[in-house]
């Protein structure tokens, strides 16, 4: 497997407190790519007294007023071109998430021997507080919302950060050393990667996603490893017990692992017995509250429950505050998030169901005859395992497919056996079909299993569509 890009920058402790803005005076740095957390990088960076360029393959004039603050800052634009001119005399290449590290920018910086750090990677290094961290296929965004109410419950300002939405960088310009970060990881940030130190780390699970980008399932595994690279001994490790590529991992670790799991007692960590969450570290037992108390519904959810609860409680939170965020804890929006109630008909947006796994367990939520709506940008994954899902399960009454993949579902559907099937030209067209053929008592599920770069700009815009369309019926 590849490893991650970064040569030997000579300031790689830039979390040293009162060093931070020195170890960036007056550094060329070159900023690729200017979605938020780019934006948000080059704010970071020409605080800390870098000389930034900023540089996007779109053309200045797409990106309306979202780059007025980095005007204002005089920064130097190099927009609607490659960027590989701009890279002379450079000291830093600083890259977003949705570059990846095989780009022809990259590729030169290597040659040029130019260090080369991924946003995340950078901001870290200005954080004067503690930072958390998780990643996996599926749960981080509810599973790092949740620690963000416990954390703050127990008295702390909290940022949550990262691959959720809100840039990294943004968080380390406010950041207090009382406060704590809690960061959501994503494979493709996890490909910069090397000094990256979370005290307590979580990988939730393992399964196929992102393969048109990392190739293979031994990359994409490997890369959700690395959270735990720069950790310690006296760090911690949490591990999902029942995936057994996360289980794997324990072996190539030297921090201390814990693990959570519904179904086992666990050595260390997070795990249910008799019906009650037991928090379980250097031979002390904690009981933190019933499983069936846990509010956010699900399976899944109680695993990230468990999650949760095994990091908060090696950073010390006690277990009375953990139990009163898991009972009241309500979820994120755009997962499994209930939308509206028509002729009694209950429709829920679950965009943020982006692979097969995601939707899958989705699927296992229902509890009603359901109408699901599939389909989207195809990220090179096979479709067999939800269909197989969905062919097994009898709720599932009818699918209704959109997108560039609707004929890869499709074939995957009927080789499973499953014939009830429908296609869509639009997100619209989708919704008035499943309305039509929902009867009262039934759900409506929108899990697309697919990212949304065919049709939307991203989930969270596919997933405020099609609320603002259920709720125009």
């Amino acid at each position: 497997m590849r490893e991650p890009v970064y040569f030997g920058m000579k300031h790689r402790h830039f979390a040293a407190e009162g060093a931070r803005e020195n170890a960036w005076q007056g550094k060329r740095v070159l900023i690729v790519g200017m979605a938020r957390s780019g934006i948000a990088a080059a704010q970071l960076l020409h605080k800390a007294g870098a000389v930034v360029t900023v540089n996007d393959g779109k053309a200045e004039d797409t990106f309306g007023d979202k780059l007025d603050v980095l005007r204002e800052m005089g920064l130097q634009f190099r927009l609607g071109e490659n960027g590989l001119d701009a890279l002379e005399n450079q000291d830093v290449l600083v890259i977003s998430p949705g570059v990846p590290i095989d780009a022809p920018i990259v590729k030169k910086a290597e040659m040029l021997r130019i260090p080369i750090l991924g946003e995340m990677e950078m901001a870290a290094g200005f954080l004067p507080c503690d930072m958390v961290a998780v990643t996996g296929t599926n749960g981080k965004t509810t599973t790092v919302s949740l620690l963000g109410a416990i954390f703050r419950e127990a008295g702390k300002l909290c940022y949550v950060a990262g691959n959720i939405g809100y840039p990294l960088s943004s968080a380390a310009m406010l950041a207090k050393k009382e406060d704590v970060v809690v960061a959501e990881v994503s494979s493709f940030q996890l490909e910069t990667t090397r000094s990256f130190h979370p005290l307590s780390a979580a990988v939730l699970n393992v399964t196929e996603d992102h393969l048109n980008r990392h190739g293979t399932m031994e990359v994409y595994t490997g890369l959700k490893k690395h959270i735990f690279d720069a950790q310690a001994q006296n760090d911690y490790a949490v591990l999902n017990y029942e995936d057994d590529a996360c289980r794997e991992m324990a072996n190539e670790l030297h921090s201390h692992v814990l693990y959570f799991s519904r179904l086992h007692e666990v050595p260390e960590g997070a795990f249910v017995r008799d019906g009650q969450i037991i928090f379980r570290l250097d031979g002390e037992e904690k009981p933190i509250c019933r499983a069936d108390e846990v509010k956010i519904p699900g399976p899944h959810n109680l695993e990230n429950a468990l999650a949760a609860t095994a990091i908060a409680a090696s950073r010390g939170v006690p277990g009375a505050v953990i139990r009163h965020a898991l009972r009241t804890f309500a979820g994120v929006e755009h997962r499994i998030e209930f939308t509206r109630e028509l002729d009694g008909v209950r429709y829920i947006n679950d965009s943020k169901g982006t692979n097969t796994d995601s939707t899958i367990k989705a699927v296992q939520s229902m509890l009603a005859p359901t109408v699901i709506i599939l389909g989207g940008y195809d990220k090179h994954v096979s479709f067999a395992p939800l269909a197989q899902e969905i062919e097994k399960t009898p709720l599932i009454s009818h699918c209704v497919l959109i997108g560039e993949t609707a004929g890869q579902i499709e074939k995957a559907l009927q080789d499973a056996g499953y014939t009830a099937i429908t296609h869509a030209k639009t997100l619209k067209e989708a919704v008035q079909l499943c309305h039509d053929m929902a009867k009262p008592g039934s759900n409506v599920l929108f899990s697309p299993s697919c990212a949304s770069f065919d049709m939307f700009e991203d989930f969270e815009q596919r997933g405020r569509i099609f609320k603002q369309l259920v709720n125009q019926l």
